[in-house]
């Protein structure tokens, strides 16, 4: 221990000059240490070695001992993972933006394909990723994220998988990967957010992977939970899936901290009913001018969506909507109906009416018929010859049925009428 002060002091007096000598000195003891298999001395000689270059401000030499050290031959794991911890500390104390990513870059090399330091590798990553989407550089942050598969890491908190798997698939939607990001969204099960949280921690058993409390940073499991139904939200903006939207708001809605705030949960509340408006639930025509007349300005005021604002195209796809519970709601009601009267109950002209029918027909949300020279609708669904007989046998088998029991009433009345003559 004195010795190793000894050389440190040597080393702030000569700076430079003493830098590599004493560096030379502590290499000759960690080799002793490491080929003696002392842990603890292996590990005491490579962080001075660090802490030498870090208080001299020497950054070149930093990154050329780690891994210098990184490759000895038979280099103890434990010096390897505290070496890299200790480097990690140094990297918001780089004098500038250039020596910083040249330290994180130098400790990725050095943990690449090492299991044992994989969790400091994927927050190394990340911290990177973080850099370059700072200098606009979205895509190369996105494949640098990608490049870490967090959920098969045994000793990493829970909490830190999923707010790294969530990193991932925002920097896909920035960069309108819509693939990817649905593809990193399935690692992620709903469910694993309604875990209760305030139970105790079981102790690990003997044996079991210890894992690593998640760093001061991480946001708690609920919070995480917004932010997966958030980045969710984005994605099925961009499908225009409004039912999924709706979903996602509505597990938003279920959150604690958002229930207990009514500045928080007025709001997702009122996209919800935008979402899933209640009319649509009623087998009832809804009048499509009236209906819009009645909420177009509260519409047009609701922007902070976050997948983007209702503009034209959810307008479109609301009066779509609309249109098509119009019809359903006529087929379950009419069996025919002439196409002037269809088209006066949707608020459409003769032409729309026909297409919009057409279009449901195709996709086999409905089955109709036109008659277009006597402009008449047919909602009667098709039956095939097995069906029309058993439905004659059904009709027959009834019908003297009917028979059966209309002689027998007459009977009845006639034995009862001549036995009141005889009397």
């Amino acid at each position: 221990m004195l010795r190793f002060r000894h050389l440190k002091a040597e080393a702030m007096e000569g700076k430079n000059a003493n830098l590599e000598a004493a560096i030379d000195q502590l290499l000759n003891v960690e080799k002793q240490m490491r080929f003696a298999g002392d842990v603890v001395g292996t590990k005491k000689a490579v962080s001075d070695i660090l802490q030498l270059c870090f208080e001299a401000k020497d950054w070149k030499s930093l990154n050329e001992q780690i891994v210098n050290l990184s490759k000895k031959r038979g280099q103890l794991k434990q010096a390897v993972t505290a070496m890299v911890q200790q480097a990690m500390q140094y990297i918001d104390e780089a004098p500038d933006l250039e020596t910083r990513i040249e330290l994180i870059k130098t400790l990725n090399s050095v943990s690449a394909g090492k299991i044992y330091v994989e969790i400091e590798r994927a927050r190394l990553i990340r911290r990177l990723a973080k850099i370059k989407e700072e200098q606009g550089l979205i895509a190369e942050a996105a494949d640098l994220m990608q490049e870490v598969a967090v959920e098969t890491f045994g000793a990493m908190a829970k909490t830190e998988k999923i707010a790294f798997i969530l990193e991932q698939v925002r920097l896909c939607l920035d960069r309108q990967d819509y693939v990817r990001a649905q593809i990193l969204s399935r690692k992620i099960s709903p469910r694993v957010f309604e875990v209760d949280t305030s139970k105790e921690k079981k102790k690990p058993k003997e044996g079991d992977n210890v894992v690593e409390e998640p760093p001061a940073d991480i946001p708690s499991l609920l919070e995480l939970k917004r932010i997966y139904y958030e980045l969710m939200i984005r994605y099925h903006f961009h499908n225009n899936d409004y039912l999924e939207i709706c979903r996602c708001y509505k597990a938003i809605y279920e959150i604690p901290s958002i229930r207990e705030d009514p500045s928080q949960w007025i709001p997702v509340l009122r996209k919800i009913c935008w979402l899933l408006l209640k009319q649509l639930v009623t087998m009832e025509v809804i009048q499509w001018t009236s209906l819009w007349n009645l909420y177009k300005d509260e519409f047009e005021n609701e922007k902070n969506m976050l997948g983007g604002s209702l503009g034209d195209k959810a307008a479109e796809d609301l009066r779509m909507r609309i249109i098509e519970h119009n019809i359903l709601v006529v087929s379950k009601y009419y069996s025919r109906i002439t196409l002037k009267r269809l088209a006066e109950l949707l608020c459409l002209t003769i032409q729309e009416a026909e297409k919009h029918l057409s279009e449901m027909v195709v996709s086999k949300a409905l089955v109709a018929k036109i008659d277009r020279p006597m402009g008449i609708v047919c909602f009667q669904v098709a039956k095939d010859s097995n069906e029309i007989l058993n439905s004659w046998a059904s009709n027959l088998e009834k019908l003297l049925d009917l028979v059966e029991k209309s002689c027998h009433q007459i009977h009845k009345e006639t034995m009862v009428h001549k036995a009141a003559l005889k009397v």
